[in-house]
């Protein structure tokens, strides 16, 4: 908790002197990256099923025989119809397990296979568990039997079937994202579909919807102002357009790092303005991967302290206009590497469509 702390008064102090030019403006320079990289990113899958023999693409730095376990692990899940979400969390398992590599002589204990399951645990013969379909299979058996599987933490869902020993059950988180990227190389953007929607029938998700991939849209509306636009250059994030009161959403699972008033004046209780500094009413969350996202403006205190869990589309608070804020909107910011300030700020936009929660603009 005191590393906690730390983190949330370093940011909190970027945020005082980085987070000026918040209010709302016209829509200008949305995008720092050219339209077509969205587009790519626009796809939600198909309902053709993958084809393990066939010649793969790479994703996220995995060889030719990682890719083609992953690929069976896939069409297992798709021949079983399991929503894309499950085929996310069995490769982020795999990946924790044996790197997606099927290991034929036990390493630890008579851990076997890609998922490392035990024949001493009744999972099936060593013959079994070293075929990767049948182990595919196995898994995802359990995974179904598992009450709210499709929307508890990734690695909830997988602790739950694998009962890896207590030290080791947050590992699985790690592998969230590239076991995303995993499955949209393979399926089309798959991971980007709304969580629940099964082969045949993949949609993007809407607001309001979380993807496969664990993500979701923090509040409704248009972006009404864009990343660094030329006129902005020090405006680190989105602006989106909603109306006071609106319930603002976890964008994904992770930990609340900061939950704090950040106005020059003190006072987040009431509506700031162009000549007051800071975010107002804000909260961090630290998401998987050291990615933070930020949410500004909160029209009164979170509803989340620091320290606090929180799942994907969460309510952390309302929309207001406290801090550096001409009018009621979402200030939306995404962060890499752990860095809550203006070196670590990256355009929402591009980010968020890779993800299958795209922002409307």
């Amino acid at each position: 908790m005191k590393r906690v702390a730390l983190i949330s008064a370093i940011v909190a102090t970027f945020v005082l002197l980085l987070c000026g030019g918040t209010g709302m403006a016209l829509v200008s320079g949305l995008l720092n990256d050219s339209a077509s990289t969205l587009t790519t990113m626009s796809g939600c899958g198909s309902g053709k099923l993958v084809n393990a023999e066939a010649q793969l693409p790479s994703a996220s730095g995995l060889d030719d025989g990682q890719m083609r376990n992953a690929a069976i692990i896939v069409r297992v899940g798709q021949q079983m119809k399991v929503a894309p979400r499950g085929w996310v969390i069995a490769i982020a398992t795999a990946m924790q397990e044996s790197t997606l590599h099927n290991y034929d002589e036990a390493v630890d204990h008579d851990s076997l296979g890609l998922f490392q399951q035990r024949p001493s645990q009744g999972w099936g013969t060593p013959e079994q568990l070293t075929d990767p379909a049948y182990a595919s299979r196995a898994f995802y058996k359990r995974l179904l039997k598992v009450k709210g599987w499709a929307t508890m933490r990734l690695t909830d869902a997988a602790q739950a079937v694998q009962r890896a020993a207590s030290r080791f059950s947050e590992r699985y988180q790690r592998w969230e994202s590239l076991a995303a990227d995993v499955v949209n190389s393979l399926t089309g953007g798959a991971a980007r579909s709304a969580n629940g929607t099964q082969v045949g029938d993949l949609t993007c998700a809407a607001f309001g919807k979380i993807s496969a991939s664990g993500w979701t849209v923090p509040a409704p509306g248009a972006i009404v102002s864009g990343f660094r636009p030329p006129e902005r250059p020090s405006h680190n994030g989105v602006d989106i357009g909603a109306p006071r009161g609106t319930a603002i959403h976890a964008a994904s699972d992770g930990i609340v790092i900061t939950s704090m008033c950040n106005a020059s004046t003190g006072n987040c209780d009431v509506d700031g303005g162009m000549n007051v500094l800071g975010c107002g009413w804000y909260v961090d969350i630290l998401h998987a991967d050291d990615v933070i996202t930020r949410y500004c403006h909160m029209g009164s205190r979170p509803l989340v302290n620091v320290g606090d869990g929180v799942q994907a589309g969460q309510v952390l608070g309302k929309v207001g206009s406290s801090g550096n804020s001409s009018g009621p909107h979402l200030h939306f910011e995404v962060h890499l590497n752990h860095d809550g300030g203006s070196s670590g700020a990256i355009n929402p936009i591009p980010f968020m469509a890779a993800k299958g929660a795209t922002l409307k603009g």
